[in-house]
C-alpha cells in the first residue's frame, strides 16, 4: 500500500476508532460508579477525552505493526482498561455483569448510529466517498469491538459476564484464567478460532440486526 492510500485509510478509521474505544471505556467507569465503585471517577477515567484511554502500544503501535505485517488483513488493538474495584460494587457478582456489558453495548449502539449516518448520507445524495467510507468503518469497527469483547474468556468483557453468571465454584475457576487469558485469546485469534467460530457469526448477526433496524429509514428515504 502506498503512502497516500495509507494516510487516507488512517483518516477514515481514526474518528470511528477513537469514539469506539473512548465511549467503551468511559461506559465501564460510568456504570461502575452507578453501582457503587468510584475508582474510575477518582482516576479521571470517566471522560470522553481519548487521551485518557489510549494505550501507546495497544492502541497505536500494535495495530500499525499488524496492519503492515498482514497488509491490512488482520488488525488487533486495545485501550487502557478502566480500573474497577469489584469489591466496592453493591452486589459484586451481579453488578460486574452490567459493568462488563456496558462497553460492548455502547459499541453496538455506536454501530447503529454510524449506520444511520451512512443511510442519511446516501439518502440525501451525498457523494463524498470519504464520509461514506468513514460511516462504513464506524459500523465495522464497533461491531468488531462488540463481538470480540463478548468472547467468554477473562479478561475480556464476555469473560467477566460469564464469571458473574456462573455459580461461585465455577466462577472462581474461570477467574483463575484471567492472568493468562490475554495470551490464550491471542493464541485462539492466531489459530483462527475466534474469527471463524465467534467473530464472523456474531458480526453477521450484528449486521442483520442493524439492517433490520434501518429498514424503516431505507423505506422512508426510498419512498
Amino acid at each position: 500500500m502506498d503512502a497516500s492510500n495509507l494516510i487516507q485509510t488512517v483518516l477514515i478509521y481514526a474518528l470511528p476508532v477513537l469514539f469506539a474505544i473512548t465511549v467503551h471505556e468511559a461506559a465501564h467507569g460510568y456504570v461502575a460508579r452507578h453501582f457503587g465503585d468510584n475508582t474510575a471517577l477518582m482516576m479521571g477515567r470517566i471522560t470522553l477525552n481519548p487521551l485518557k484511554h489510549i494505550d501507546p502500544i495497544g492502541t497505536i503501535l500494535m495495530p500499525l505493526l499488524l496492519y503492515f505485517a498482514t497488509s491490512g488483513a488482520f488488525l488487533f488493538g486495545y485501550a487502557k482498561p478502566v480500573p474497577v474495584n469489584f469489591s466496592h460494587l453493591r452486589n459484586p457478582k451481579r453488578d460486574m455483569i452490567w459493568v462488563a456489558l456496558a462497553g460492548p453495548l455502547t459499541n453496538f449502539l455506536q454501530a447503529i448510529l454510524w449506520a444511520l449516518l451512512m443511510f442519511l448520507l446516501v439518502g440525501f445524495g451525498v457523494q463524498e466517498r470519504f464520509f461514506i467510507e468513514m460511516a462504513k468503518a464506524g459500523v465495522m469497527v464497533n461491531l468488531v469491538m462488540w463481538a470480540f469483547n463478548l468472547f467468554p474468556l477473562p479478561p475480556l468483557d464476555g469473560g467477566r459476564v460469564l464469571v458473574g453468571l456462573l455459580p461461585w465454584k465455577q466462577a472462581q475457576w474461570v477467574s483463575r484464567i484471567e492472568p493468562y487469558g490475554f495470551f490464550i485469546v491471542m493464541g485462539l485469534v492466531i489459530m483462527g478460532v475466534v474469527s471463524n467460530l465467534w467473530l464472523r457469526p456474531l458480526m453477521s448477526l450484528g449486521y442483520s440486526i442493524i439492517n433490520l433496524l434501518m429498514s424503516p429509514i431505507r423505506a422512508l428515504l426510498i419512498g
